[in-house]
């Protein structure tokens, strides 16, 4: 099914709180599953992958054990790509003055692709991830791409590495609305439904109707 970006950006900012993430990664988690969408890819599918798989689990164990370590990795051996990609963006300085980041370990590597465009406009140079069959570059306005769908989807990165600057090749076209999977709609629904505040008598009473009056 067929949704505009508008869409996707607000259910997946609801699904990522829902998941328990914090409203701010979770506002970042929605613009990166849009930015995913926008350039083809299936952002939605990829981001309620990743909530299923961290459901309930604390950030702090998917998130990097030090920045200033010269390999990155998180304490479970399974980084976030939302933790990953925040920080490589606070990290941006640092990135250019070093060339290279390395990552170990991270999940869905693509979803940490969107917080490169955040590096690339506050260097002022294109930034670029490169994973086993896969490299995508950007200047944050662009996104250029090379390698395989399924290298691309990768489940897991045993090794993700970010440089910058990078060389732009191979550009994708940017659209306004983007196919979406039935069943990960449903999914990130479901993460979303857990931000709803369960009823109270008193929001019982407030509400449409009579409440718990009988006016027989």
């Amino acid at each position: 099914m067929s949704h505009s970006l508008n869409e996707i950006e607000a259910m997946s900012k609801r699904a990522a709180r829902g998941a328990g993430l914090s409203w701010g990664l979770s506002e970042e988690a929605a613009k990166g599953t849009r930015w995913l969408s926008a350039f083809g890819f299936p952002g939605t599918e990829m981001l309620t992958e990743l909530l299923q798989m961290n459901d309930r689990i604390p950030p702090i164990d998917v998130s990097p054990v030090s920045l200033s370590a010269d390999i990155w990795h998180a304490p479970t051996r399974r980084m976030s790509p939302l933790i990953a990609g925040a920080s490589l963006s606070d990290c941006a300085v640092r990135l250019l003055e070093r060339g290279t980041i390395t990552m170990q370990n991270v999940s869905l590597p693509l979803l940490a692709v969107p917080f490169m465009g955040g590096a690339a406009l506050r260097l002022g140079v294109p930034v670029a991830a490169e994973w086993d069959g896969a490299r995508v570059a950007t200047d944050g306005k662009q996104l250029c791409v090379q390698g395989e769908a399924e290298a691309l989807r990768s489940k897991h990165a045993a090794t993700l590495v970010f440089s910058a600057p990078a060389e732009m090749t191979g550009k994708r076209e940017p659209v306004m609305r983007a196919e979406v999977c039935e069943d990960s709609w449903d999914q990130l629904g479901k993460f979303a439904h857990r931000t709803f505040a369960p009823a109270t008598e008193e929001s019982r009473l407030r509400g449409a109707g009579a409440g718990v009056s009988d006016n027989d």
